[in-house]
């Protein structure tokens, strides 16, 4: 069975970067879209980016749209947000996750990953 494994969280000041990886097992990431989703105590998940698998095109909210980037490397099975500006309120759990039907935003959900926390803080 598949799994995701994020990486990458971290306490970091507003205005710094950060970047997380998503590590697929078990599946060939290849052949699926890829979300990220956030969520922050108190409120509802929201997805802040997508690449799909056929032509790595990209979407992402107004939210987050010009600081985070999605992208992806097929040969190590991985996906990346890197995530730049940050915001106090972009602190939250970050998620990644597959969908084997190839649209952004993402049509459903078949693996998710466990989470990495991001705190944004001075």
């Amino acid at each position: 069975q598949g799994q995701l494994v994020e990486s990458g969280g971290a306490l970091v000041q507003p205005g710094g970067s950060l970047r997380l990886s998503c590590v697929a097992a078990g599946l060939s990431l290849q052949n699926y879209a890829i979300g990220w989703y956030r969520r922050a105590p108190g409120k509802e998940r929201e997805g802040v980016a997508c690449i799909s698998a056929s032509d790595g095109s990209t979407y992402y909210p107004d939210s987050v749209k010009g600081r985070f980037t999605i992208s992806r490397d097929d040969a190590k099975n991985t996906v990346f947000l890197q995530m730049n500006s940050l915001k106090s309120e972009d602190t939250a759990v970050y998620y990644c996750t597959a969908d084997h039907i190839d649209t952004c935003p993402l049509a459903g959900f078949d693996f998710w990953g466990q989470g990495t926390q991001v705190t944004v803080s001075s």
